[in-house]
């Protein structure tokens, strides 16, 4: 008589891993953020070039510059994907993971927190045409966008794998959290409102703080002391 297959069991993710992540964007996004203050005029020009070829690009293309509205103001607009988070977190604490959930949304709080604080220190301007095909408020640095898919695309996965879903669910999660994160990247910079580096930025600085938020919780639940008789979501079988 064949056994069922076992459940894969999901190996904690080693501290160390997450915490270099984070160390490495923080670093290089600290980097980029010099470099646009100083500001460095190789760097301004390549955001220069990048902007203006996109612009043109985007006037010659009416019927895919309105796509990419549509995807950067409503399918991957900050709030709907926040929204996304707070369904997680919900979620979450339905099931009763307490500990998780304070992760996650303490997670998409720094973000935020971060995003903002750096738009108001650098205040860097956004692009400006003569004839602009979309609008965005406040500074350019980083791109709010970006980093707000990164955070909750990159949380959104983080969670999923502690799930032990099937591999075709997986790679599939993967390719659209990639599409969404790369994406509504394309569209800021196709609609003109934003360079180049602030959506790099927002990439880095997103990955940092998924990263931090990773490895602090795989430090904290491992010191975390367990209730008698309560099994962990790692001990499953």
């Amino acid at each position: 008589m064949r056994s069922p297959p076992a459940r894969p069991v999901r190996a904690r993710t080693p501290v160390h891993a997450p915490a270099r992540t984070s160390a490495v964007t923080a670093a290089l996004a600290l980097l980029l953020l010099v470099l646009v203050s100083v500001p460095w005029a190789p760097l301004l020009a390549l955001d220069t070039s990048i902007a203006r070829a996109l612009h043109r690009s985007a006037h010659a293309e009416p019927g895919f510059t309105e796509a990419n509205r549509v995807l950067s103001d409503w399918v991957w607009d900050p709030w709907t994907i926040r929204a996304l988070l707070v369904t997680a977190v919900v979620l979450l604490l339905w099931r009763g993971a307490r500990l998780p959930a304070l992760w996650v949304a303490a997670a998409g709080a720094l973000g935020a927190v971060v995003q903002q604080s750096l738009k108001f220190a650098v205040g860097r301007d956004r692009p400006r045409w003569e004839h602009p095909l979309d609008t965005a408020q406040y500074a350019a640095f980083p791109s709010g966008h970006a980093m707000t898919a990164t955070i909750v695309c990159g949380l959104l996965l983080w969670l999923l794998g502690r799930e032990c879903v099937g591999t075709r669910v997986w790679w599939a999660a993967v390719l659209v959290t990639s599409v969404s994160v790369l994406g509504v990247g394309f569209t800021r910079l196709y609609l003109g409102v934003h360079w180049f580096t602030d959506v790099v930025a927002g990439w880095l600085l997103g990955i940092c703080v998924v990263g931090l938020a990773i490895a602090t919780y795989e430090r904290f639940a491992s010191d975390a002391p367990t209730p008698p008789g309560r099994r962990t979501p790692d001990s499953r079988s």
